[in-house]
């Protein structure tokens, strides 16, 4: 087996040689066809922030160069920095190389074009004025023939008191979601097929999750010391929801590498591009250990249920038995009713059940049945619609409905019409139209009401995630759990929602201890429409994700306020011209739809606003308020590697819960200025538009729901602290006391 290694790499370098030769001796030396420049995120910018470099490379067609590890031929790209005061760049990042085969050698690299990117750390004392970056850039371009070639590259940034983003930015913000997403040492992990012998090649085994369906699974390797990875890969079998391939390692001399670092790639069904993570794998000497991520801590006073949403592994997942999963699922259901989602319809269920107090018993008992089985057949699409986005290799998360921005606008306009069916704008019958129906049925105690405040009910309770529902949730998402247990569990927190309901209509007794019904119920009826009506505004604000001006989604509801009174008092209540009213009710929605929604508003085509700050874009709310960074795991990475604590709110405009959160125990005093005393990064992970690599975050700690708030130890040995799902200063304060040690 040596000679045969031996072989192979004088082979290898006397392919290379023979394409130099050929090139310079045989067809002449030809122009270098690449062209390179360095390009900056930012013009200027202020000490002690972090700018983006881009060294971009622009090939002609048929022309490639290559990556950090070339292959099986080539010469790696390399980039190479000039030292400036004043500066200091990170680590070069690539993007997910193209494969090439040829002549049976495998390479790797890229064609057309390509930015390479470096994240740039402006010092804090940096003097004002202009400073020039340099670097020098050697690459091997190849088609036919290979041509060696090298160029210096500059450009300048001015340091000054305001930060201002350069006339290139757009072009690094198109190339950053093209880099692997980083992910921790614990991710995936690697261990020797067998034990080590004299022979130089060791079969290498690499196993990671996955989240979609996967079709082919491969890992690139970056450049090793004393040892080559062969760039063949055999799929093996492996756990359900995770890939396995058996890689063979050449060793040239000394030990076998004990870390590797390098690209998961995944070809997925439903993607036209593959997808990369960039991991640092610790090789150990058999498969022993964990099929999963490593552990996770818990918050001071977090136990084992899980009741503060703490992160459960899949191989917990698979011991736990399902009925302690419907347990949770059922308690987290019934605390779903203490949350502030719930809050309007709590409201109209307790009008209705001072209606139904003088009622007899069995109707009273029979309407509680028909409001669980609202509740239960909306939980039952709910759980449909997973399962159909599951088959067909989807995510899907709690919550999901908010990423549709068309069902948005639907739900501002329903909910508002509820509100101004219980203000008495208007009282119409099932005939009366779609919308007018269902604004009066919430209204309506017989069954039909009864059925609607279920569906309500499990609409508005979506955005909220509670204590021990968040663990259910994560099992009920995880990719190991049956589409029949997905769909019990929930069933199951359907069932806890309704409980308190049901429980009340067949205890009729209970009913007595309620006020009499009289006059007063008719200020009460009005009296429920604000909270529904804030309700309404709260779902309207959220549509600003979505669209960038929300202007002509007021101007229609307006109209459709405006139309509901029209047919309140002049169709309804109106004696005469009631055929004027109708149509002058029909030409207001029509102009409210045509011209409010379609041709200004666009709903049907959103397109959310762009962030003109790119990756580095510091999100503050008010002049006080703590300075995030968008969420990446190459930034926890980087700040942890520099003994700094990481703080990460994953949340959402929808998310009630996670605003009161934000309100009552993050963006607070206390708490910015531990952030500051301690150093620690706040970054915020976004999850209003569903982004999928948010969702595999949330899996891979066991979550399907924000908020998820974690907080990452100084010391990068240590695991992330997961927090509760409903927090309290104390709580975070406490939390990053200990992060700081």
């Amino acid at each position: 087996m040596l000679a045969r290694f031996v072989h192979l790499t004088i082979m290898r370098l006397a392919i290379q040689l023979a394409l130099l030769l050929f090139t310079s001796s045989v067809l002449g030396a030809p122009g270098l066809t690449t062209a390179t420049r360095l390009v900056l995120s930012h013009q200027t910018a202020r000490p002690g922030e972090t700018v983006w470099a881009g060294v971009q490379f622009r090939l002609e067609p048929g022309w490639h160069i290559y990556w950090e590890n070339s292959g099986d031929s080539g010469i790696p790209t390399r980039v190479e920095w000039a030292p400036t005061s004043g500066l200091t760049v990170g680590e070069l990042r690539w993007p997910m190389p193209e494969r090439f085969e040829e002549a049976g050698l495998v390479t790797y690299g890229y064609s057309s074009s390509v930015v390479l990117l470096a994240p740039i750390a402006i010092a804090s004392n940096a003097a004002s004025g202009p400073l020039t970056l340099k670097a020098k850039v050697s690459w091997m371009e190849c088609a036919k023939t290979c041509v060696p070639g090298s160029a210096p590259i500059s450009a300048t940034l001015t340091i000054g008191p305001e930060t201002r983003p350069g006339s290139e930015s757009g072009l690094l913000d198109q190339w950053q979601p093209r880099m692997p997403l980083g992910k921790p040492e614990d991710f995936a992990r690697a261990w020797w097929e067998k034990p080590a012998s004299a022979e130089p090649v060791r079969p290498l085994v690499i196993e990671w999750p996955v989240q979609l369906k996967t079709t082919a699974a491969d890992f690139y390797a970056f450049t090793l010391s004393n040892a080559t990875l062969r760039s063949s890969a055999e799929p093996i079998e492996a756990p359900a929801g995770r890939v396995r391939v058996r890689k063979e390692v050449e060793k040239q001399d000394g030990d076998w590498p004990q870390k590797i670092r390098g690209l998961l790639i995944e070809r997925r069904e439903t993607e036209p591009r593959q997808a990369a993570f960039q991991v640092t794998l610790s090789v150990a000497e058999g498969p022993s250990g964990p099929g999963g991520a490593g552990d996770v801590a818990r918050a001071p006073g977090q136990d084992n249920a899980g009741a503060t949403g703490d992160r459960t592994s899949g191989a917990e997942f698979s011991q736990s038995p399902l009925v302690l999963w419907f347990g949770y699922a059922f308690l987290g259901g019934l605390i779903l009713n203490l949350m502030p989602c719930v809050l309007p319809v709590i409201a109209l269920k307790i009008f209705g059940f001072v209606a139904q107090s003088q009622d007899a018993p069995g109707r009273v008992r029979k309407l509680g049945l028909v409001y669980l089985c609202g509740v239960l057949v909306s939980f039952l699409v709910l759980a449909g619609l997973v399962i159909g986005l599951k088959s067909l290799g989807k995510q899907a998360s709690w919550g999901m409905q908010f990423s549709d921005a068309r069902l948005l606008v639907i739900l501002t306009t329903l909910v508002m019409l509820v509100a101004l069916n219980l203000f008495g704008i208007f009282e119409v019958t099932l005939g009366g139209g779609t919308m007018s129906a269902a604004s009066n049925l919430a209204a309506k105690e017989g069954a039909s009401g009864a059925f609607f405040n279920g569906v309500l009910a499990t609409v508005l309770s979506t955005p909220c995630s509670a204590p021990f529902m968040a663990s259910a949730l994560g099992f009920a998402f995880a990719k190991q759990t049956s589409n029949l247990a997905m769909t019990l569990i929930f069933l199951s927190i359907g069932l806890g929602l309704a409980f308190p309901y049901v429980v009340l209509s067949f205890q009729p007794r209970w009913l007595k201890f309620l006020p009499k019904p009289g006059p007063w119920m008719e200020k009460f009826k009005v009296l429920m429409g604000f909270p529904m009506l804030a309700t309404a505004v709260w779902l309207f604000t959220l549509t600003s994700a979505y669209y960038q001006d929300v202007l002509w989604l007021g101007f229609f509801l307006v109209i459709v306020a405006l139309a509901a009174w029209v047919f309140g008092q002049f169709v309804q209540h109106g004696q005469t011209r009631r055929p004027l009213a109708v149509a002058m009710t029909l030409l207001l929605l029509a102009v409210g739809y045509g011209y409010g929604l379609e041709t200004k508003q666009r709903w049907r085509t959103p397109q959310p606003p762009s962030h003109a700050g790119g990756e580095d874009e510091i999100i503050q709310e008010g002049p006080d308020g703590i300075q995030w960074r968008r969420w990446s795991p190459v930034r926890i990475q980087q700040a942890r590697a520099q003994g700094r604590p990481v703080f990460v709110d994953f949340t959402a405009k929808w998310c009630v819960t996670c605003n009161l959160n934000k309100n009552t125990s993050i963006e607070i005093d206390s708490v910015r200025k531990k952030l500051k005393e301690i150093n620690a990064l706040p970054l915020l992970g976004d999850y209003t538009a569903f982004p999928p690599e948010i969702t595999e975050e949330l899996q891979r700690f066991g979550r399907a729901a924000v908020p998820l708030v974690l907080v990452y130890p100084k010391d990068p040995s240590k695991p992330p602290v997961e927090l509760p799902a409903l927090l309290t200063p104390g709580i975070v304060l406490d939390a990053l006391d200990q992060a700081a040690k």
